[in-house]
């Protein structure tokens, strides 16, 4: 028996945003490792604000204490570069790729269990964002942070 449902929901939800592809965008696990000034990416398991991937809680399901209640968010980052200097564009794409996760969690034809992160859980749905805009360097970025929460029975 395991004693979390946050591992096996961080892998699922990866897979769920890896495949299909999403074009020109790289999916992390965790943190950067490289130099990702020039790429757009959506990272799971991370933020730049802090470096918490999850955060829990569980409780007994019922008298007897044989099941227990997990519920979770993941911490998701998205991020949008620019080498230009209007926010427009950016902050469009960044949306557009929150929309991309958002949808890929609903259930739909390709993939009907997506809800449940393919088992992983018995609900997922994204429930929090948060817009960050900056000037750099090399150009303009726009990233959100989100948080797809999660409720387990393990």
């Amino acid at each position: 028996m395991t004693t979390s449902a946050v591992p096996a929901a961080i892998t699922a939800l990866l897979d769920i945003l890896r495949s299909p592809p999403i074009d020109n965008v790289d999916v992390l696990d965790g943190p950067p490792t490289d130099d990702v000034q020039t790429q757009d990416l959506i990272v799971i398991g991370w933020s730049p604000e802090g470096d918490q991937a999850a955060n829990l809680t569980q409780d007994w399901n019922a008298a007897g204490a044989r099941t227990r209640d997990e519920t979770f968010g993941i911490s998701g980052w998205i991020d949008v570069w620019s080498g230009d200097t209007g926010f427009t564009a950016v902050r469009a794409r960044a949306f557009e790729l929150l929309g991309e996760v958002e949808q890929r969690i609903r259930a739909t034809g390709p993939n009907p269990t997506a809800p449940t992160l393919n088992g992983a859980v018995l609900w997922a749905e994204m429930t929090a964002g948060a817009l960050y805009q900056s000037h750099t360097d090399q150009g303009i970025r726009a990233a959100l942070g989100f948080t797809v929460s999660c409720h387990a029975r393990i």
